[in-house]
């Protein structure tokens, strides 16, 4: 599947709350469901058609401890998940494959290479208010898209899987995907952000300032 410069896909599958156990973090419903495949097993997506599905994605998530001993599988699963044909996409949230935890990867297209990174109980501190207003998508909605106010740019701070904690500004489009997975962590689907944005003013920033992208020189 392409992915054009405003499609923005996600993924998503199901396991209710317990407490969760001492020597994870993780409920033990939670780690059969991510012991029930190898790192090169895709999991299965959430999709808002199903009752059970939009009820667990519409709740929030819980904060995961990084040191747990089942996140490094969960966050290969979630990275086979993303990369699989069926379910291809520049980001992922952990409820989305039925694991109501804080964290999401992201395809970091600000960095050489695109790479996949773990964002583990993220915290957006800033928004500007400069937006971009681009078509998003989403697996677990299926067959719908439209256009959402993002912005432009972000500050962020969140841990690794090496329990490194990081603050960072973040802009452009991977901007737009740290919002959207970190939208299903609050149980917020691209469509309510929508619907949010109804009744609110916007002004073309081209009237009020002309943007330009500074592109990076090639490679050589």
């Amino acid at each position: 599947m392409k992915i054009n410069n405003f499609l923005l896909l996600v993924f998503s599958p199901l396991l209710m709350h317990a407490q969760p156990t001492q020597k994870s973090d993780f409920t033990a419903q939670e780690i059969e469901l991510i012991q029930s495949g190898t790192a090169e097993d895709p999991m299965r997506v959430l999709l808002t058609t199903n009752e059970d599905d939009l009820a667990f994605l519409t709740q929030q998530a819980q904060p995961i401890n990084p040191n747990s001993e089942n996140l490094q599988l969960l966050a290969d699963r979630m990275l086979t998940t993303v990369n699989d044909p069926k379910t291809r996409g520049v980001g992922i949230a952990a409820p989305q494959v039925g694991i109501s935890r804080q964290a999401f990867l992201v395809k970091r297209l600000d960095k050489i290479n695109a790479p996949f990174e773990l964002f583990i109980n993220p915290k957006i501190t800033w928004y500007s208010d400069v937006k971009r207003y681009g078509q998003e998508g989403c697996l677990s909605i299926p067959d719908q898209t439209g256009k959402v106010y993002r912005s432009l740019v972000i500050q962020i701070e969140y841990c690794d899987l090496e329990g490194n904690e990081h603050k960072e500004v973040i802009e452009g489009y991977t901007a737009v995907i740290c919002q959207h997975e970190y939208d299903h962590l609050n149980g917020v689907l691209f469509l309510d952000q929508i619907e949010r944005s109804e009744g609110f003013n916007y002004a073309k920033s081209e009237t009020k300032n002309a943007l330009y992208y500074e592109l990076l020189p090639p490679t050589p």
